[in-house]
């Protein structure tokens, strides 16, 4: 088995990642900003599906890869080298991940760089499209907004884990 996440527990968690997910998203392509409410309903919904997705040993372990990701997004945040709004939202999607895929979900995260950073400069050349969505900030900005990649990870880690989860 290539992944640890249990079906029952990617499909439970695909419930809340769905629509938080589209949250992210639209507004990290539109504001450049990752609504802090976002981030909180992640964690809360760790807190209620975690317990009932997973064994109570697991969960409880699950909550320090919170602490360690926030930890090292603060580092990197300071360093100049993430923004704040992406360490926490990675922070807040830790819990939701197996130590054990941890390889799987860093693999799928360089893959949704260069798909979400290719989908979104293609994007933004066609004029029609970028017609439709003229006020986006992140059309203009240099900077590319990486909760865009995030939320392409998380999915499709709770997707792997829907379809080949144990």
């Amino acid at each position: 088995m290539f992944i640890t996440l249990t079906q029952w527990a990617a499909l439970l968690f695909l419930s809340l990642a769905i629509p938080v997910s589209a949250w992210v998203v639209y507004s990290d392509l539109s504001r450049m900003k990752i609504p802090n409410k976002a981030v909180a309903a992640l964690l809360i919904g760790f807190a209620v599906l975690g317990f009932f997705a997973l064994e109570t040993n697991e969960y409880l372990w699950r909550w320090s890869h919170f602490a360690v990701v926030l930890t090292v997004g603060f580092l990197l945040n300071i360093a100049g080298k993430m923004g704040a709004g992406d360490a926490k939202l990675a922070a807040a999607i830790a819990p939701f991940i197996a130590v054990s895929d941890t390889f799987l979900v860093l693999t799928i995260f360089a893959l949704m760089i260069i798909v979400g950073f290719v989908v979104h400069r293609i994007i933004r050349r066609i004029k029609p499209l970028r017609a439709l969505t003229p006020d986006w900030e992140s059309w203009s900005r240099t900077d590319y907004p990486m909760g865009f990649s995030i939320c392409l990870t998380f999915l499709t880690y709770l997707v792997l884990g829907a379809v080949y989860g144990a």
